[in-house]
Parts: C-alpha cells; sequence; structure tokens
C-alpha cells in the first residue's frame, strides 16, 4: 500500500505462523518528534489509549503467520513519530492472539530495490515449511517507483523468526508495460495449484480508473511470471492490499489454507477483497476461481460498483486474513486510524491500532462472509453484569450499572414488539447506508428504532457515542434493517473527525429479534450486528466520559416498545501490550 493523502493505511502484514518455544521482549530504541502546544489535555490522556486492542508502545502504525506455536504479526511502523514515514516493518509474537510482545524489526530498507521504502505485502509458508516474505519495496527517491520483493529467514528453526535476509534474485517483479509504476504495490499469500505458484499484486490500470489484481506465476518462488490478464478488475480506482482466499460450506465455520481447490477440499466459493485508494474502505465479493483460465468471477455481477459488501464499514482498511491450521480457522486483523489530527498524534505519541482478530467464514445463505472476535478475547473477560427482560419504552433508556464500563465487551439480545411502525425505505438509499445513517441518526426518532446502546456517555449525556438499528418496510414489505454508529456526539474536543458509519444487515427480523456486541476500548468502538453479518469500528476521543466517568447506556428513539432480553457486559482486563 502506498502513501495516500490526507490519511495512509499501509498495511501490516499478518503472518500467523505456527511457533513454540522461548518469549523474548525487546523494546525499540525510538527518536520520536516533539508535541506541538495547545492540545487539549484530554487528547494526551493514558485514557484514550486502548486497553485490550494491539499497539505498539509508541508511535505511528497501521499493522499476521503461524509458526512452530506462535502467531507472528510484522506491521508498517515509524520508529521516529506518530505520523507516516520512515517506514519498516516492525515484529510482534503472540501464543493467542491477544497477548503481544515486541521483537527487533524483521525488515528495514537495505538493498537498491528497496532502499527508499519497505512497504506492505505478505507472507507464504513454501512447501518445505519456510515462511517468505513479498512485499513492495520503493527504490528511487523523487518518485515512489514500486518494486516486488522477497526477504527469507536466516534460521527457520528459530520459532520466533527474529533474523530475516533479502536473497540476491531480487527483485521478482518490476512495473513493465501496461503498469503504473505508482500503482503497483502490496504482493498477496500466494497459493499452489497446478505446479505453478500464484500471488495478485494491487494495481491501477494506466490512463483509467481500472483497479486490478495483477497475477503473476512461479515454479520454483523466485522467478515470476505475469499472466496475460489480471485476474480479475473493475472500475473502482486503484486496488492496495489485495486478499484472496477459498471458503468452505456455507454456514460451516471451518477455514481453509490458501492453496486449498475444488469441491473435494471442501471449496465453496473464492473471496477477492481489494482496499479502495479512492475511499479508504475495504471491500470484498464472494465467487468462483477457475485456475486453468485464470479467471475470477464474482456470483453478484455488480457487486465490485453496487451494494458492495464490506468487512467493515466503519474505520477498517489495509486488511489480511491468513489460515490458522492449529485450529482450522481464517482469521482477519485490520487496521484503524486515528479520527484525530496530526498535531493530536504528535501530541500523545501514538497513532493507529489493530482491530480485534476476528474468526471468518461463508453465511449459510452463501452470499455474504460472518465474523466474529476470536475465541482468545474472552480470557480477558471479568466479573459479568447482566441485564434480562427489560422493556424500553418509546423515548426511554436506562443505564448499565456495576462495572467501569469504558473498557468493556458488551452482549445484548432485543426483541421488537412489533414492525408496524416501520418508515417507508426509501430506494434512492440502497447504495449509501452511511449517508441515510447521516440523516437518520441515533437523535432523529422513528418507527422502529433507533434503539441500542450509548457507550462512552458522560454523566450528562454531553458526550455519548450510539451504537444502533433501525427498521424500514422495504418496497416488497420486507423489513430492511439498517445498522449505525453515530459518534457525532461522542467527544465536546473541537477539531475531530466524527462521521456517522453504517450499513444495512441482511438478517430475518421478522420474529423480532436482533442480537449486538460491541467491544469498548477507551477510543474504539467495535460492533458486530446479528452474529457478525454487518460489523462497525469507530474511533471516538471523549473529553468527559474517560475511564470512570464513562458509563452505558440502553435506548430507544423509536415508537415501538423494544425489550432487552438479555444483556451482558464484561469489564475486560489489559492483555501484555508490547511492553505499553
Amino acid at each position: 500500500m502506498g502513501n495516500p493523502k490526507w490519511v495512509l493505511a499501509l498495511w501490516a502484514v499478518l503472518l500467523l505462523l505456527q511457533l513454540a518455544c522461548a518469549s523474548h521482549h525487546t523494546r525499540l530504541s525510538l527518536e520520536t518528534e516533539a508535541a506541538p502546544p495547545s492540545v487539549p489535555a484530554s487528547i494526551v490522556s493514558p485514557l484514550l489509549r486502548t486497553g485490550y486492542h494491539f499497539q505498539p508502545p509508541m508511535n505511528w502504525i497501521n499493522g499476521p503467520l503461524y509458526y512452530k506455536g506462535w502467531y507472528h504479526l510484522f506491521y508498517q511502523y515509524n520508529p521516529k513519530g506518530a505520523v507516516w514515514g520512515n517506514i519498516i516493518w516492525a515484529h510482534s509474537v503472540s501464543r493467542d492472539l491477544i497477548n503481544w510482545i515486541a521483537l527487533e524489526p524483521a525488515i528495514s530498507p537495505s538493498i537498491p530495490t528497496d532502499q527508499y521504502g519497505v512497504w506492505s505485502g505478505s507472507t507464504t509458508i513454501l512447501h518445505d515449511g519456510t515462511p517468505a516474505i513479498l512485499y513492495t519495496g520503493i527504490d528511487r527517491p523523487s518518485i515512489n517507483y514500486q518494486i516486488q520483493n522477497i526477504a527469507l529467514p536466516k534460521n527457520a528453526s528459530d520459532p520466533l523468526l527474529r533474523e530475516w535476509y533479502k536473497p540476491g534474485y531480487n527483485p521478482i517483479a518490476v512495473p513493465v508495460a501496461g503498469i503504473n509504476a505508482t500503482q503497483f504495490r502490496d504482493p498477496t499469500t500466494a497459493w499452489f495449484a497446478g505446479r505453478h505458484w500464484r500471488m495478485l499484486v494491487g494495481g491501477l490500470r494506466p490512463g483509467t480508473l481500472r483497479g486490478e489484481a495483477i497475477l503473476y506465476r512461479s515454479r520454483d518462488f523466485k522467478h515470476w511470471v505475469r499472466a496475460k490478464h489480471p485476474l480479475h478488475s473493475a472500475l473502482t480506482g486503484m486496488w492496495e492490499c489485495p486478499d484472496f482466499f477459498p471458503v468452505g460450506e456455507a454456514g460451516v465455520e471451518k477455514g481453509l489454507d490458501t492453496s486449498e481447490y475444488g469441491a473435494a477440499a471442501g471449496v465453496e466459493k473464492h473471496v477477492l477483497k481489494n482496499s479502495l485508494d479512492l475511499t479508504r474502505m475495504d471491500y470484498y465479493t464472494v465467487g468462483t476461481y477457475d485456475n486453468v483460465k485464470e479467471r475470477y468471477v464474482p456470483d453478484n455481477p455488480t457487486g465490485d460498483v453496487y451494494q458492495r459488501l464490506q468487512y467493515d464499514y466503519g474505520n477498517f482498511y489495509a486488511s489480511k486474513t491468513f489460515f490458522d491450521p492449529v485450529k482450522r480457522r481464517r482469521i482477519l486483523l485490520g487496521w484503524a486510524n486515528e479520527s484525530d489530527s496530526v498535531a493530536h498524534d504528535k501530541a500523545k505519541g501514538w497513532a493507529g491500532i489493530q482491530a480485534i482478530p476476528r474468526k471468518i467464514w461463508l453465511d449459510p445463505s452463501g452470499k455474504q462472509l460472518v465474523q466474529w472476535p476470536v475465541e482468545e478475547l474472552e480470557k480477558l473477560r471479568g466479573k459479568p453484569v447482566t441485564v434480562g427482560d427489560k422493556v424500553v419504552k418509546p423515548g426511554q433508556h436506562f443505564e448499565v450499572t456495576g462495572l467501569q464500563s469504558y473498557q468493556s465487551d458488551v452482549e445484548v439480545s432485543f426483541e421488537v414488539s412489533s414492525l408496524d411502525k416501520a418508515e417507508p425505505f426509501d430506494p434512492a438509499y440502497s447504495n449509501d447506508a452511511q449517508k441515510l445513517c447521516g440523516i437518520k441518526g441515533a437523535d432523529a426518532k422513528g418507527g422502529v428504532g433507533p434503539f441500542g446502546l450509548w457507550v462512552l456517555a458522560s454523566a450528562d449525556l454531553a458526550e455519548k457515542t450510539a451504537v444502533f438499528f433501525r427498521v424500514f418496510r422495504g418496497g416488497d414489505g420486507k423489513p430492511v434493517v439498517l445498522m449505525c454508529s453515530d459518534p457525532t456526539k461522542s467527544s465536546l474536543t473541537p477539531g475531530l473527525y466524527k462521521p456517522t458509519f453504517a450499513g444495512f444487515v441482511d438478517t430475518d427480523i421478522s420474529s423480532g429479534k436482533i442480537s449486538l456486541r460491541s467491544l469498548i476500548d477507551r477510543s474504539v468502538v467495535e460492533s458486530f450486528g446479528a452474529r457478525g453479518k454487518t460489523c462497525i469500528l469507530s474511533r471516538v476521543y471523549p473529553s468527559m466520559a474517560l475511564g470512570k466517568d464513562a458509563h452505558l447506556h440502553v435506548f430507544n428513539n423509536g415508537e415501538t416498545d423494544i425489550k432487552v432480553s438479555k444483556l451482558t457486559a464484561w469489564e475486560m482486563k489489559k492483555p501484555l501490550m508490547n511492553g505499553a
């Protein structure tokens, strides 16, 4: 991924490798930039630094592989400040995806084909079990001329993979005729079929807005040849951080290795994901892959441009999946940038987090993916607080007490008493849930909803972030469910970027039942609607609702009674986090 405009998401390569053996911690020696004056005290409060989401000790990141008993997270990192620049590949390891230990950086600029930048990429496990890093290098000082390289471990018997080298046959792919040299980056995890390895590189066809997944093949993982045509392309703008992987039978949670292919291997469909440089969002399609014709065809012919599926409809970018061979699952990690200013980031001394790792699988409908936080997260749960069978009348709300909710995990099941008062759905918003949520936010009274949670709320409710559902009636009489995260009242601090985020939820609410889970972590609210069918992550910066002064409420601003069948909230303990 490259260096875009006002916010850059350089994807951190997720390397989940099977590692075993010793744990080792090295705190990086950091040369920090000076923090500017006149930044609100609440912004630099340690109570805004996340408690259980991945962060390095300090400075800028954006954010896997399993090897010999250890999960590895390689991530793009600036060791000199909390802004983009001076990017290297930092390296942390974990036994459980929750507690992380920082190691020495994995790779830095050191050869002619990466001397001006080590950008993002992916990892692959070779036939002999050796991991390989494929990454984008910059080789010119005055232009982001992008070249693909490879790095290998110096000692593959080291489960911590602490040292890497760059073989002399670099680079492995260069921009030739027909490739835009400044829009050619982020090689994927490679897969093997028919005596050839294959990898994708994100690109933008010269002189057009056609994003493409440029396909390369190799017999030996050293010499790569560009295929005659891309695996897939669409008129969407530049495709950054592509990801391509198989998924199993619809509704079955088991994951598959990237090289699995065909019904005999349990492959139902393939997923192609891209991060769009124009929108700073991650989109994906579900479709069919032919490894003879080297073509991928989405099931939805308009899915690249209309009613696009997203992993997350909020602040979530440059994501990457990997296959966990021990638990036979596919894990998704994504980067969440800050929503404050660069001046604020410099004052805080840090910027950027990783979303909680999510297990992903194909929905029973076969039309989309489902996501859920990895089970290891539940080890951080403290004593639960439970509320059940409580009716929330129109215009009412109640506080959930008995816990410090600023660092918590909340699961709630709602029951809508009737759908009769659902507002008519305007089809003009069929492709723009975010705009609809911006118009009909948490305070806009409706028929069925908005109902949900106020999180990180101040005592007087002057500050609060709303996560909620609103139900409409479609033209065919069927319910249309909108899920929103509305941070417009999240903070009284001026100058913050506080967009509403939203997505439609493909769920049957005819029974009136729907669920919500929100991971609340100081300056991030990560929510999962209808058991993970729609996910939204928001960054927020309360000035009053900090620490023990943060409150949690259930609210109903609709005209229809809402019952909380069951709500359980847990305080979350702080894991080991890179020495911070």
